[in-house]
């Protein structure tokens, strides 16, 4: 019998057909199967301030809010980007930087932080 080949309750059946995948297939940023939840809620954190500063940046008349955000979001995303641990969490920091530096150009060309 080939060294390949098992027997498995009365039948022949190959290693590599009984090949399981035990991972879940789910958006997770600790892909290093470690909990990270000070890099986490970074990360997080920097994307939805950049989403705010985005959506700011559309409206003349909320400058100051597009430029504070888009500018404690960049200051988020660089520390985040300083203590992440893993890839997904630095795709992140970085979209949430270049979102967020955009977010707070808009923001100071349409009147500034103040």
């Amino acid at each position: 019998m080939p060294s390949v080949v098992q027997r498995v309750t009365g039948r022949e059946v190959s290693p590599v057909s009984q090949t399981v995948s035990t991972r879940h297939h789910h958006l997770t940023l600790n892909t290093d199967g470690r909990p990270h939840p000070v890099a986490n809620t970074l990360a997080v954190l920097a994307a939805c301030l950049a989403v705010v500063s985005a959506v700011s940046a559309w409206y003349p008349s909320t400058h100051m809010v597009g430029a504070w955000t888009g500018l404690v979001g960049l200051l988020t995303a660089l520390w985040s980007q300083m203590v992440s641990a893993t890839t997904a969490e630095r795709w992140i920091n970085v979209g949430a930087m270049i979102v967020s530096g955009v977010g707070l150009l808009f923001g100071l060309a349409h009147g500034g932080l103040y």
